[in-house]
């Protein structure tokens, strides 16, 4: 405190007086693009005692004199720099990884969830330390602790899990993998299951309308993981789980240095599940029998010196998932095509996915203008499935391509700053559909500008805009905006608004209805694909951060609205239960979501996280206005964290509890049904409670147990006319609640750095 109370004196002597001010960023080339700054970076003229420390976004501002020739530069994990200064030209500073520190303990404490006051677009990071609250034991179970985000069962057959934000589902989220498109079209139901937690460093949730240099498909906002890195992952790392519903996992790292500038990851995850639990005892599976392998080769280089920097990635997976009836044998009773009926036949379906992917990244700073940089973005991506539902069979194949060339400098100084580049992609989708093949090609290539204006104090503002020309949606323009302002101390405000498109991949979106006898109905209206017009959407957004200090402990609260308005959709009508209706929009939809969530440090160690959300969401169906199903209109979330202090081996315990409260949803149209299957309006309300407990017996090794649903919540009758799968009342698609009830879990973790 005291070195800051100087500094703070210092910097206001040195206006006051009229004194020339050195301003500088420093930066780390390893963090995720655009987010480079490095916070509490030391910066210090040598053999004086005037100094300074970065802010959040790797900028400092310190007294300048020409007699101040050598600025030290020091971070922990880092290498001290000494620069030779000769004037008052601002500074860009690349740090290097020190690789043979020796151990450190650190003091300062790391938030979980870090909200930012500068960023201009609404982002939060979750780092590394909030994934480890929960199981995580892939993407999709990462948000578990996040109120922002909901996790929710897509159907009572498959146990997959979906997320939606803003009250939209993944389809209307831009998901990457280091600011490169993973999760969409082929992969855009499953897709989240196939990245393990455990490969996961941090993620990056931005809500509303994202970047335009990422692409045009996001809608509701954008979700990035970043994944674990050569350089700074352990040298080793074992991760083991199971759970009593059957799940056992394994996840393995090794990080090997090759040279001074090239390290290389070998990632390995297995995980399968052979238990058959029928605990509601319809005969059918309460989750399917799963089977998963899946290996990653990453490759990094590094040459700070030089300014260069690039990863390169080469994984595949082998998924394989039965589901169906308990007694059900693929072997023996899987149906022919066009086979008749006699009532003896069992229902079952098998899922089974194979995906490979390559992707480069090649980054360059100018070392003379450290402002100035450029990044190359290339991905290749071959999805295969082949699944059968019972008698019906869907297949896809999915071929992706995706380029991006970027280039990021100035306009006149660092308050200005601008990126423009090129994107190009191409996808092949080959589909199966029972008996109707499906086959189309995307191709598409853009250009996009966004400036970016930052005063570092009070205001900053991005506008960007990108042309696309696809050779199904045509040529079209997708404009973004942000505005930030900081009305006063501790207080930020921001507004958004942006345009996003996307052609609808409804099949590959929608497998859950193969899990029923709804018949498919395509109610074409003259498009490219499926007969049906792209999706268009607008979306708006204002969202106000207050940072508090209560009882001498920081807080915050959030409050955030957002609109998201369609110009066009695809909807989606479950409201005949003979029949799922695909249809472009004829009125009006829209979704109005409203969220204010509080986090406290009650304690030293005691951190606190209350959330409430409301959705308003209303479609025009051909049978009118109603308001979407399955979404509930009011969600309430509460997590709190305990960490004892660490003693001298560093060991520790760490507790954590998740609370929510999830409101009474909407249910599809069954008034159609035999009154035995008919239900109701709306689901009751009902709760969900998660707990982990972590011990920490030292930097390498920790174990934890976990429960999960510790309030038994099971849907009763999850899946119609289960005992008869075959006939015109079958549908597993309408969960609103868990299926298997209460499950313990446990685990450890093994490392070495």
């Amino acid at each position: 405190m005291k070195k800051i109370f100087f500094s703070i004196l210092v910097l206001i002597s040195s206006l006051a007086s009229g004194q020339q001010m050195l301003k500088g960023m420093i930066m780390d080339q390893s963090f995720p693009e655009g987010n480079q700054g490095v916070e509490g970076a030391s910066v210090f003229w040598l053999y004086t005692n005037i100094g300074t420390t970065t802010n959040e976004k790797g900028w400092f501002n310190i007294p300048y004199k020409k007699e101040y020739r050598k600025l030290v530069i020091s971070y922990i994990g880092y290498k001290t720099d000494t620069l030779e200064i000769s004037n008052t030209a601002t500074i860009h500073h690349f740090l290097t990884p020190d690789n043979e520190l020796d151990e450190l303990v650190l003091k300062s404490k790391k938030e979980a969830t870090q909200k930012s006051f500068l960023k201009t677009i609404n982002t939060f990071t979750v780092n590394s330390e909030e994934l480890l609250k929960a199981a995580c034991c892939n993407l999709a179970e990462s948000f578990e602790t996040n109120p922002s985000i909901d996790v929710h069962f897509s159907d009572a057959l498959t146990g997959t899990r979906q997320i939606q934000m803003l009250g939209l589902k993944s389809p209307y989220l831009m998901i990457s993998q280091e600011n490169i498109p993973s999760i969409r079209g082929a992969a855009q139901v499953f897709g989240l299951t196939f990245t393990p937690g455990t490969w996961v460093e941090s993620i990056q949730v931005t809500k509303g309308a994202g970047s335009v240099i990422n692409g045009y498909e996001s809608i509701s906002g954008q979700i990035n993981a970043e994944l674990v890195k050569p350089f700074t992952d352990k040298k080793f790392f074992l991760n083991t789980y199971g759970s009593l519903g059957g799940r056992l996992e394994l996840n393995t790292h090794v990080n090997t240095k090759v040279s001074e500038k090239w390290e290389t990851g070998f990632y390995i995850h297995g995980n399968q599940r052979r238990a058959k639990f029928d605990r509601n005892n319809d005969g059918f599976l309460d989750f399917p029998l799963t089977n998963q392998i899946n290996l990653m080769n990453r490759w990094q280089f590094t040459d700070a010196q030089k300014g260069w920097v690039s990863f390169i990635n080469l994984r595949y997976m082998d998924d394989s998932k039965q589901t169906g009836q308990v007694n059900y044998n693929p072997d023996t009773d899987r149906l022919p095509t066009n086979i008749a009926l006699n009532g003896n036949e069992k229902w079952g379906g098998e899922i089974d996915t194979k995906r490979l992917d390559a992707s480069a990244k090649l980054g360059y700073v100018f070392p003379k203008l450290p402002f100035q940089s450029f990044g190359f973005q290339l991905a290749f991506s071959d999805h295969q499935q082949h699944s059968y539902f019972g008698p019906r069979i869907y297949d896809i194949k999915h071929q992706s391509i995706y380029s991006n060339l970027l280039f990021n400098s100035i306009i006149n100084n660092t308050r200005n700053k601008f990126t423009t580049g090129v994107t190009l992609t191409s996808d092949r989708y080959d589909e199966l559909v029972e008996f109707d093949h499906y086959r189309r090609t995307e191709n598409s290539i853009g250009a996009f500008f966004e400036y970016a204006f930052d005063n570092s104090e009070n205001f900053s503002f991005t506008a960007g805009l990108r042309i696309d020309s696809h050779n199904l949606l045509g040529t079209f323009v997708t404009p973004r905006f942000h505005f930030r302002y900081v009305p006063w101390e501790k207080a930020t405000l921001r507004l958004s608004a942006g345009q996003g498109r996307k052609s609808a991949n409804i099949f590959a979106e929608n497998q859950q209805l193969f899990s029923s006898t709804r018949q498919i109905h395509l109610l074409s209206s003259g498009g490219k694909i499926y007969g049906l017009d792209p999706e268009v959407a607008w979306n708006y957004g204002i969202s106000y951060l207050q940072g508090f200090r209560l009882f001498e402990e920081k807080g915050n609260i959030t409050l955030d609205f957002y609109r998201t308005h369609f110009q066009n959709q695809v909807v989606v009508d479950w409201e005949n239960p003979r029949q799922i209706a695909f249809y472009n929009l004829n009125g009006e939809s829209y979704a109005n979501s409203f969220q204010v969530e509080v986090n406290y440090g009650l304690l030293q160690n005691l951190d606190i996280r209350l959330a409430y959300k409301h959705y308003t969401i209303e479609i025009d169906y051909n049978s009118g206005k109603l308001s979407k199903p399955l979404v509930p209109n009011d969600r309430f979330f509460a997590n709190m964290g305990y960490q004892t202090k660490k003693n001298s081996n560093n060991a520790q315990w760490k507790f954590d509890l998740t609370y929510n409260w999830i409101g009474g949803q909407r249910l599809p149209n069954t008034a159609t049904n035999p009154i035995q299957y008919q239900l109701p309006q709306n689901s009751k309300s009902y709760s969900l409670l998660n707990t982990q407990i972590t011990k920490v017996f030292s930097e390498k090794f920790e174990m934890y147990l976990g429960g999960e649903n510790l309030t038994n919540m099971r849907q009763k009758n999850p899946i119609l006319a289960s005992e008869n799968p075959f006939s015109d009342y079958f549908d597993s698609t309408i969960i609103y609640a868990p299926i298997f009830g209460r499950m313990f879990y446990s685990g450890l973790r093994f490392k070495i750095n």
